[in-house]
């Protein structure tokens, strides 16, 4: 499984931005797909996860109601729209896949090389 995620970029407070993870491989059809995020001087976090089927997503509490994953393109690609942005949501995004439903980094077996989320207020 190979994950390339794109849509970084710099935002004003408020504003929206949505970033795609677009993947290879035959596992990742049924593989949950997640988002983390890592702002400078900051461990890696959770952000969003969803089901190999796109129905179940789930959220971390600094993100819910302002972001939305899903999946496409026959579920080899995760999108996170992020919405209402806040300068704290500023770090460099990853995607995610795994065969565990989880919030942690060690749940995920693969991982994109991360795109730059610069929020400014």
């Amino acid at each position: 499984v190979q994950l390339q995620a794109s849509g970084g970029g710099p935002v004003q407070a408020g504003g929206s931005l949505r970033l795609s993870c677009a993947g290879s491989g035959d596992t990742l059809r049924r593989a949950t797909m997640a988002w983390f995020r890592q702002a400078p001087g900051k461990e890696r976090e959770f952000v969003a996860g969803v089901s190999g089927n796109g129905a179940v997503r789930y959220y971390d509490d600094a993100v819910n109601g302002r972001f939305a994953i899903s999946r496409g393109n026959a579920q080899m690609t995760a999108y996170l729209q992020m919405s209402s942005l806040k300068p704290e949501d500023t770090a460099v995004y990853y995607c995610a896949a795994g065969s565990t439903f989880g919030r942690r980094s060690l749940d995920y077996d693969y991982w994109g090389q991360g795109t730059l989320v610069t929020v400014s207020s």
